[in-house]
């Protein structure tokens, strides 16, 4: 499954998130909300955003058990 995670240069909930998720063993696809402008319309005030397969399974503040249980992974 491919993970997304929605971003933005400066958002010290997003570097959190990407730790969180590598930390976790997968790699997402990078995305900036401020470069392309419709990310910017749909998720400007929620980054950051966790897609996979497609739908959004996370946003703003994230903590590991709940993030585990979006993703299916187990441990949760």
């Amino acid at each position: 499954m491919e993970v997304e995670l929605v971003t933005r240069r400066g958002c010290h909930l997003c570097d959190a998130a990407l730790a969180l998720i590598r930390g976790m063993g997968i790699e997402p696809r990078l995305r900036d909300v401020d470069a392309d402008p419709e990310l910017l319309s749909r998720y400007d005030f929620r980054v950051p955003v966790v897609i996979a397969g497609g739908r959004v399974v996370a946003e703003g503040q994230l903590d590991g058990p709940s993030l585990r249980r979006a993703l299916g992974l187990p441990g949760t």
